[in-house]
């Protein structure tokens, strides 16, 4: 799975939501619980790194990818734009 893959998924769930997904009850609870979900997952990802196994940190960097990606979907910004910010800042 790629990331453009799983934020495909994400605007999916954005635009077809249902009760059962996670994903839309994020968009429905609105942008601040999203903004703050990734605040907590960063959170999560720090204490991993300091004091977890690899396996741990994987996790919370997934969730903490994961969350950022719905962010993303919320506010409109198409994963291009941060592509092309990181290739820009690459050159």
């Amino acid at each position: 799975m790629s990331i453009d893959w799983l934020y495909q998924l994400i605007l999916d769930r954005q635009a077809n939501p249902s009760p059962e997904s996670y994903t839309a009850r994020l968009f429905g609870s609105g942008l601040g619980r999203i903004a703050k979900k990734v605040g907590e997952e960063a959170a999560e990802t720090m204490v991993a790194a300091l004091a977890e196994d690899d396996a741990r940190l994987v996790s919370e960097i997934a969730d903490l990818a994961y969350h950022v990606l719905v962010l993303m979907a919320a506010r409109g910004i198409p994963l291009q734009a941060v592509q092309a910010e990181l290739e820009r800042r690459h050159r």
